[in-house]
């Protein structure tokens, strides 16, 4: 038996949701070229890749409000600079997403799930505008029948919003459906809807083991959820 079908009692789930970046894609080079292109602009050192991975997951604005702060904390940050950094790193990663990789497993589970006429969402943090543009671009923007980005609603993950909001769209209800991610703010998401949570060990979680937030499963492949 698959551990899909082990998470719902010998059956599949109606809808799955997933998360966007750190769960089906590496994102974070072309996110880490944008910041740094920005805090040069700005006369501040460039972050580097190992530091964005560690400050992703929370927005666009909470990435360049971290970037500014050069921390995780960024209450200090003045408003007026961060609004700045802001429209300046929005134009410089609609630029290209050209190192943005799909994780391995991501198409085979996909496709088994679509086969499996599993209905398919994206619930992700990043702004909705750059979203369909990056799914079509790596070859996954035929499988989402839902998109929500973190500015479609007033709430972002952790906040459950944006997973009920597709549930009620699909007409599925918490024990028929799953969410797949890579962060605490997924984990908390989900849990906080009620729903499923199968978390990847490789995603962006604040440089923490996604095993501390205690989700139903932690895969290293998303092809783990077939077998």
């Amino acid at each position: 038996m698959s551990l899909l079908r082990e998470l719902f009692h010998g059956e599949l789930p109606r809808l799955v949701m997933f998360d966007l970046d750190g769960t089906l894609v590496d994102s974070v080079p072309d996110l880490a070229a944008a910041v740094d292109k920005t805090l040069l602009l700005l006369g501040q050192p460039a972050a580097g890749i190992e530091q964005v991975r560690d400050w992703v997951g929370n927005g666009a604005r909470v990435l360049v409000r971290r970037a500014l702060a050069g921390s995780q904390e960024h209450a200090q940050v003045d408003d007026a600079l961060a609004e700045q950094a802001l429209e300046l790193f929005m134009q410089h990663y609609a630029e290209s997403h050209a190192l943005t990789q799909v994780y391995p497993g991501v198409m085979q589970t996909l496709d088994w799930l679509r086969e499996q006429q599993v209905e398919l969402a994206i619930v992700t943090n990043k702004p909705e505008r750059f979203v369909a543009p990056l799914l079509d671009e790596k070859g996954l923007g035929g499988y989402f029948r839902w998109i929500v980005g973190g500015d479609t609603l007033p709430q972002q993950k952790p906040d459950p919003a944006a997973l009920l909001h597709v549930m009620q769209l699909a007409r599925v209800d918490a024990a028929q459906a799953l969410f797949v991610g890579d962060s605490r703010n997924d984990v908390r998401a989900a849990k906080a809807a009620g729903v499923s949570c199968v978390a990847l060990s490789y995603g962006y979680n604040h440089g923490r083991p996604i095993a501390e937030e205690n989700p139903a499963y932690v895969l290293d492949s998303l092809a783990g959820l077939q077998y």
